[in-house]
């Protein structure tokens, strides 16, 4: 008798979560570490390698890290979207080098850290850069229908990522939740976007020029598989490529946006975060823009010590993150 009871209480607990029992099932299976994974190590409470979705036989997942120092009943969130040309890279990179000194310290301001996997646009995959996005979108959606479980708040939505990630990052901060639809059993879930910080993201493919570093006469378009290479969404090439452009969904009410670019970035120019800026200031949307000198692409020194340093990035991101908190 006392078996049957305990296990009756398990599954109450289940359904009262807002997660299936089938799910839950599915979770506990996931948690297992992954192969190469690499967790932050916050001494906090920590759920790892959980399933937002399943698209295509295979599950994308998150992790989440709880605040060790002010949390809340419902803690605001982070997502962080990984670099690596919508192609490669993974959602661990968020416990290496300045990543991790920036989240370690979020994780003590009093947020949630959610880094996410998406689908990569490699060749042959039937996978876009549309489809990196809405999987970002799509792990929102899932933490906001599950808020009550996860103990987040879902009215207070946080972004950063960097490069390709950056990029992710802003079209998730400007596009409003209905745009970019996912997974039908999520589309519903209501949640509001606070801040977002891109680092070294570029903001709008169709003027091409933009990464054009040095005005190159030769210069040739390196994006269009990444952009056209799935069958989902529009049809026509431009409306593909301003569809993902973040440029294209700012206005004078999107939530504030914070670029950091360098001045010598080959990959993604720094032409990107001015572009930004000057259709910011024409419609007074909230951007503010860092330029680094003498950096590359992942703050890499270019002929001489960057600056401001390293460490001034990562207190400038973090601050940019906590001033919301204070208002």
């Amino acid at each position: 008798m006392r078996i049957h009871t305990i296990a009756a209480i398990m599954i109450a607990l289940a359904a009262t979560s807002g997660i299936t029992a089938q799910e839950t099932k599915r979770q506990r299976n996931a948690s297992r570490a992954a192969k190469g994974a690499k967790y932050l190590e916050t001494g906090g409470e920590r759920k790892l390698e959980v399933v937002y979705k399943n698209i295509s036989g295979r599950d994308l997942k998150l992790d989440l890290y709880y605040p060790t120092a002010k949390r809340t009943e419902k803690c605001p969130v982070i997502v962080f979207t990984h670099g690596g040309g919508w192609a490669a890279g993974n959602r661990y990179k968020a416990a290496s080098g300045s990543f991790a000194t920036v989240f370690e310290q979020l994780i003590k301001e009093g947020f949630a850290v959610a880094p996410v996997t998406y689908r990569l646009a490699k060749k042959d995959r039937n996978v876009a850069m549309r489809d990196c996005v809405i999987d970002c979108k799509d792990a929102i959606r899932y933490l906001a229908k599950n808020s009550e479980a996860f103990e987040i708040d879902p009215m207070r939505v946080f972004v950063m990522g960097d490069s390709a990630g950056g990029h992710i990052a802003q079209m998730l901060l400007l596009a409003s939740p209905e745009q970019l639809p996912g997974d039908p059993t999520l589309a519903k879930a209501p949640y509001r976007m606070v801040a977002g910080v891109s680092w070294y993201g570029p903001c709008d493919f169709e003027k091409m020029e933009l990464f054009n570093h040095d005005d190159s006469a030769n210069f040739k378009d390196r994006f269009a598989a990444r952009i056209l290479g799935s069958d989902s969404g529009p049809t026509e090439k431009l409306a593909r490529y301003r569809e993902v452009s973040p440029i294209n969904y700012l206005s004078k009410d999107s939530p504030p946006l914070l670029m950091i670019q360098g001045d010598k970035d080959t990959t993604i120019p720094v032409k990107h975060a001015h572009y930004m800026k000057q259709k910011a200031v024409k419609i007074a949307a909230p951007v503010e823009i860092m330029i680094v000198k003498n950096s590359g692409h992942n703050w890499r020194k270019v002929d001489a010590e960057i600056d401001p340093s390293r460490e001034t990035i990562v207190q400038r991101t973090v601050q940019f993150f906590v001033d919301p908190l204070n208002k």
